[in-house]
């Protein structure tokens, strides 16, 4: 008996599909329906609220451990321990059924470009490259010495720049899944 969180999407048919070789609005060639850019940013935040509480747990974690005396202390290994717990966490759920909580709770699953379930070395390329999300903003931050609200606008701007950029993305998907051999599908016939 097979798990049912471990077998890869179906993709959703329409008697239309199966008769007209035109793609239904809202699907790619092979049938599975892309999730709106709606769903997925909401998907997102909801992951952000989940992520929370595991980098409070992990931080807590990190910091009794060490008997860290001040945020200071331990700074840089401490970055790279969330990093690694973050990675863990995303790896892991979307190598088990390819989804986390939040996109269960929104019905997108990651699945590769052939709609299999991801292998671990591609979970960890797209973590990596999910860094693309803010790490530019970061970087023309850092060497234009922006503070406040400078900061924050830079940022803004480029996460909804990155965002958009589905839009002209061939199937719809975001930048990092064109890179990395993945792609988000709907999962709504569930």
């Amino acid at each position: 008996m097979t798990d049912s969180a471990t077998q890869p999407a179906t993709p959703p048919r329409s008697s239309d599909a199966a008769t007209s070789p035109r793609t239904p609005a809202g699907a790619a060639p092979d049938g599975y329906a892309v999730p709106t850019l709606r769903r997925r940013l909401l998907s997102m935040v909801y992951e952000s609220l989940l992520l929370f509480g595991v980098l409070f747990l992990a931080g807590y974690l990190f910091s009794a451990l060490t008997q860290q005396r001040s945020g200071l202390m331990y700074r840089h290994a401490m970055q790279i321990w969330l990093f690694l717990v973050l990675g863990a966490y995303f790896v892991w759920f979307w190598t088990h059924g390819g989804q986390t909580l939040a996109m269960k709770t929104w019905k997108i699953r990651l699945v590769d470009t052939q709609g299999q379930p991801v292998r671990t070395g591609r979970a960890v390329l797209r973590y990596m490259l999910a860094w693309l999300w803010v790490l530019p903003a970061m970087a023309l931050d850092w060497a234009l010495g922006f503070t406040g609200w400078g900061s924050v606008a830079l940022l803004a701007g480029w996460v909804v720049l990155w965002a958009l950029a589905m839009r002209v993305m061939p199937g719809h998907q975001f930048v990092h899944d064109r890179l990395a051999g993945t792609r988000l599908v709907s999962v709504l016939g569930k």
